[in-house]
């Protein structure tokens, strides 16, 4: 990226507004380094300039006319991008013909609207939503791993989901970063540090709505965060307990994309690996990319492969680094058709089926097992102020974007307090880490608020406007509560766009379109009483759900029995050497 030594710059190079990436290969044990960088060209995607932004709101953004293609060029394209066989030296070389890189990082995918999403589909699976029972094995008493990273939205149901496991009778080590080391603690679950700053990075998603930086000043930073996070995993999975000094050995490992490596420390420690998500990172022709931008929908499921390709060509540096240095294997190479890891890899997505069903194009290896709630509130203690608010009037609206930072926290304060009081509203705003809730004079209808459980605080509201990020979308609907989502990055305005589907919630509120006049129309729209009745039923069709013992009861449907590490996993391919998944690196809740 720029501004990087010349070694990184060989690998990823981006500049501001124009993203040329250098895909030359550097692995000295690759089975053709000449033929990786011989005939390897630049690959330039090139995000849109203020005439061009223009055009997109006129419906008619698209890629230059140099790079336009004829329809069935553009299908042909697309569809051999889809294709594992192809290698993806070559895919890459189609990349500034399928997307644009827009200024806030998202990826803009444009596809003709007449075209037939079938010829970009898989073949349909008939999968089911549940687990049954019968399928499960029985399995011994296991030491896991679970690698983490990202806010504490993030962390807070992989402490739920550590606390079952540890329950049935596994040793359970949940290694995230050091900021939430006395919150795993205080569960009951043993602690390892991985590297990386949840605060850097949430403020580095803030500005970059997706992935790619509007900033080549920020570069180094962030690179230098995903870097500490990747060296981080291999100790995790195999140092002692750093405050008992028991020894720990790894059985399985358990993570979340944004680990990076988690992929490639499995392979190495030939452990079995689930994933576990809060956001949509498998392909499927239902809806689109959480960090794309995608008009039709013949675009959904190319838009994964192409966010999967981005990402990789931005970290694939670090992580050959990673294999070579640290793992000893051999480094991925640009001449395997597929860069992703074996499709039999099991995924649990966290969320409710009731607010997003299961796609009909996802296998029998990923599984919806729904929103994973931590009880905190039974132990919870709120200051006598906060009861004594509560208890003073109607039912308070709660405004708070948890974890992340807000650019102007005083200017949205003053937007909140102005919107509470034009609507007649009481209301409850949560500081966070942005700052907001910093009142000039009191004011008796607004309560500013350091930490509260959300499982606590929500059941006491009467609406909740917050950021979207998967946990707290979860707390607000499960205590039925109308919800309003101003989308900051990452799957937010997924969230958003899900909760609007349902009824229960107006049309998010982009960030950067945050003002009096949207805050307000959109509390009046949560104020009606059919968007309550709404948000009741949803919360009674959730009422059955326990997405922690789901995604328990996944873990060990997929889990491959064997006697043990040295034996080879048949049921679980771990040989991708020259294979990562790249949409198992990315993203924050």
């Amino acid at each position: 990226m720029a501004d990087l030594p010349e070694a990184t710059r060989r690998n990823t190079n981006v500049v501001s507004r124009d993203i040329s990436i250098d895909v030359s290969c550097d692995d000295s044990n690759c089975a053709d380094s000449s033929g990786c960088s011989s005939d390897m060209p630049d690959v330039e995607i090139v995000s849109e300039d203020d005439k061009s932004s223009s055009a997109s709101d006129s419906g008619s953004n698209q890629l230059s006319k140099s790079r336009r293609l004829t329809h069935s060029k553009l299908v042909k394209y697309a569809s051999k991008f889809l294709d594992d066989t192809v290698p993806f030296r070559k895919k890459i070389k189609w990349l500034p013909r399928l997307a644009i890189v827009k200024h806030d990082g998202t990826v803009q995918c444009d596809f003709p609207t007449d075209m037939k999403p079938h010829a970009l589909d898989y073949v349909v699976c008939s999968a089911k939503d549940d687990i049954d029972p019968t399928d499960i094995p029985n399995i011994p008493p296991l030491q896991i791993v679970m690698l983490i990273v990202g806010t504490r939205g993030d962390v807070q149901p992989f402490v739920a989901i550590g606390k079952r496991l540890q329950a049935d009778g596994h040793r359970v080590r949940l290694a995230t970063h050091s900021n939430f080391k006395d919150f795993v603690l205080d569960a009951g679950l043993e602690f390892y540090p991985l590297g990386g700053d949840p605060k850097v990075l949430a403020g580095y998603m803030v500005k970059n709505k997706g992935f790619l930086p509007s900033n080549p000043s920020e570069i180094p930073v962030q690179r230098q965060q995903m870097k500490d996070i990747i060296f981080s995993l291999l100790d995790a999975c195999k140092e002692d307990d750093p405050h008992s000094g028991v020894k720990f050995d790894v059985d399985a490992i358990i993570a979340n994309p944004p680990a990076y490596g988690h992929t490639h420390v499995a392979e190495a420690l030939n452990v079995p690996l689930h994933i576990f998500f809060t956001m949509p990172w498998t392909p499927t022709s239902e809806f689109p990319h959480p960090l794309s931008r995608v008009k039709h929908s013949s675009g959904y499921r190319l838009s994964y492969h192409i966010v999967d390709a981005l990402i990789w060509l931005g970290i694939r540096d670090m992580i050959n680094e990673f294999r070579k240095k640290t793992l000893k294997l051999r480094p991925v190479t640009y001449l395997r058709g597929s860069y992703s890891s074996p499709p039999d890899v099991p995924y649990g997505y966290i969320w409710s089926p009731h607010l997003v069903p299961k796609p009909k194009d996802w296998g029998k290896n990923i599984d919806v097992v729904g929103f994973c709630f931590l009880d905190l509130a039974s132990s919870y203690k709120p200051p006598e102020s906060l009861l004594k608010w509560i208890d003073a009037g109607d039912k308070p609206i709660y405004i708070g974007f948890g974890s992340l930072p807000v650019q102007q926290p005083g200017g949205m304060t003053k937007i909140i307090v102005q919107a509470l009081e034009k609507t007649g509203q009481r209301g409850i705003i949560n500081k966070g880490w942005g700052g907001l809730g910093n009142l000039e004079k009191p004011k008796d209808f607004v309560y500013s608020l350091d930490n509260c459980p959300h499982d606590w605080l929500f059941e006491r509201c009467v609406a909740v406007v917050h950021h979207g990020g998967a946990g707290t979308t979860a707390a607000g609907l499960k205590a039925a509560c109308p919800t309003t989502i101003v989308p900051f990055f990452g799957d937010q305005p997924f969230w958003g766009e899900q909760v609007h589907a349902k009824g229960v919630g107006p049309a998010p509120i982009p960030i950067d379109e945050f003002s009096l006049d949207k805050l307000v129309e959109a509390i009046r729209f949560m104020l009606k009483p059919e968007v309550k009745e709404r948000a009741d039923e949803l919360a009674r069709a959730m009422e059955g759900e326990d997405g922690v013992a789901g995604s328990v009861k996944a873990f060990y449907k997929h889990f491959p029995v064997r006697k043990s590490k040295d034996e080879p996993d048949t049921t679980q391919t771990h040989h991708h050497s020259g294979v990562f998944s790249i949409r198992r690196c990315f993203g924050h809740a």
